[in-house]
């Protein structure tokens, strides 16, 4: 049988079977109490400079890759992958770092397991298309090597729980990889909310409204990922190979982390808060096609395919205390990007879109709006103030190397992973949650608690300091 091109950045699409105080010395104190919610329990502490391997060395891996050849406390090791053109491209870039060579694992979509058999390895980073995030993971973490993985944690519900699972099992530590809760704004605002200046929050939003549309569909020539033609699939190349299938068969919010992960740390999600409850809705689907037709003409053979997934989706959460959260999915469309950020109390309201806050009895005018910029520089996180010189140039606008850098630190710290299983596995679900309500008539569902009551009494360990 012929091998598909699996699982590499510009892989084809292969279904998987569904299956079921100071801050060290607070985190020290407090692990103690919470065996299960460390997880870095029964994990062996590796030495000072990380040995670490990379699972997907594609568009997103090389990002990866680039920030840790940076490091003087990282060894890459071992690059893993199925696609010669990303594995020479990786190459190339240890190469011209004065890096040692690492070990190739290449020749079938399994490599990776032989990998992480033979690598002796510390960690490992997981860039691949999404369906073999949690088959990969839970490999890893069964072979006791740290992971940080890009999101999304899983497909399936039943994912998740696997995931979830697997960690708990093995004690190995798992970082969901989601950069944009080290967005310069969104901590300064994460600095502001834990100083009170937004009052009692009682309403948050986010999502990843950004067209996709020329991410989704290429010529399939190698080495131009982005527009130049309407092909996706097994003609498409880099993500529209693989991620373009997912609009196709499925509807729901298929890319919630973005904007929930900043929404989940500004309301202390599973640290004395929890999602409760989940609502869906999805739009018509129209962008895609029209984008099609086009792009390709009426004519071409992609005219044809229906496409699932609606050009808008929103999604309402409930928590436990009372906020509510709205998510938007909108990626198939013609737009600028944002993120759609919005965060409101009973002291005022930032929002990111306009760039505005007000803040009662703060802001100049009643009623009016001032320009946030000055109270994001006023407040500006100490991880910005500390390291953003070593953050210039990096990938998202220095977001990128800060989660390296809380990857790498907390396992050098043998500390808890900043955004953990539990943070991984709920923002995750709301995909699978989503599909659901929609496809049940928008129907409520009550959120799976994966804390399982862990969530009333764990403490904040996110961006408390300027370590990491």
């Amino acid at each position: 049988m012929p091998r598909r091109a699996a699982w590499g950045i510009i892989g084809g699409l292969t279904p998987i079977p569904e299956r079921t105080m100071q801050r060290r010395d607070f985190l020290l104190a407090t692990a103690a109490s919470a065996a299960l919610t460390a997880p870095g329990m029964g994990w062996a502490r590796p030495a000072s400079r990380l040995k670490v391997g990379l699972i997907g060395v594609g568009m997103r891996g090389q990002v990866h890759l680039a920030e840790l050849l940076k490091r003087e406390d990282v060894e890459v090791v071992a690059l893993c992958d199925i696609e010669a053109y990303m594995l020479d491209t990786a190459l190339a870039m240890v190469a011209a770092a004065g890096k040692p060579r690492p070990r190739v694992f290449t020749g079938s979509d399994h490599a990776y397991e032989q990998m992480l058999a033979d690598a002796d390895l510390d960690a490992v980073i997981i860039a691949t298309p999404w369906e073999w995030h949690a088959p990969q993971a839970i490999a890893a973490m069964e072979a006791k090597v740290a992971v940080g993985c890009e999101v999304v944690a899983g497909i399936t519900l039943d994912d998740h729980w696997r995931v979830l699972r697997a960690q708990q099992r093995t004690g190995t530590p798992y970082m969901l990889l989601e950069n944009v809760c080290y967005r310069r704004d969104v901590l300064a605002v994460l600095n502001m909310v834990r100083q009170g200046l937004f009052g009692e929050l009682v309403h948050l939003e986010g999502g990843y409204e950004h067209d996709l549309r020329a991410v989704k569909f290429n010529s399939g020539e190698p080495g131009k990922p982005y527009g130049g033609g309407v092909e996706f699939g097994d003609k498409g190349w880099s993500e529209a190979k693989w991620r373009t299938p997912h609009s196709v068969r499925r509807n729901g919010e298929l890319y919630p982390s973005h904007g929930i992960g900043p929404c989940a740390m500004w309301a202390d999600i599973h640290r004395g808060n929890r999602f409760e409850r989940l609502t869906s809705y999805a739009s018509k689907a129209r962008g895609l096609h029209d984008y099609v037709v086009k792009q390709g003409g009426a004519d071409h053979p992609n005219a044809r395919v229906g496409f699932a997934l609606g050009d808008v989706v929103t999604t309402q959460l409930v928590c436990a205390n009372g906020e509510t959260i709205l998510l938007t999915h909108d990626t198939s469309l013609p737009r600028p990007y944002s993120l759609g950020f919005r965060v409101q109390g009973t002291g005022g309201l930032w929002m990111d879109v306009n760039k505005s806050i007000y803040l009662e009895g703060r802001s100049p005018e009643p009623h009016r709006w001032e320009d946030a910029q000055g109270w994001l520089e006023r407040y500006d996180h100490p991880l910005w103030k500390r390291f953003a010189a070593q953050a210039e140039g990096a990938g998202h606008g220095g977001m990128d190397f800060f989660v390296v850098h809380a990857f790498v630190e907390a396992l050098k710290a043998g500390d808890p992973m900043p955004i953990d299983i539990y943070d991984a596995v709920a923002w995750s679900a709301i995909t699978p949650l989503s599909e659901q309500s929609i496809r049940e008539d928008n129907r409520t569902l009550a959120f799976p608690d994966f804390t399982e009551g862990r969530w009333r009494d764990r403490a904040r360990i996110f961006a408390l300091g300027a370590d990491y």
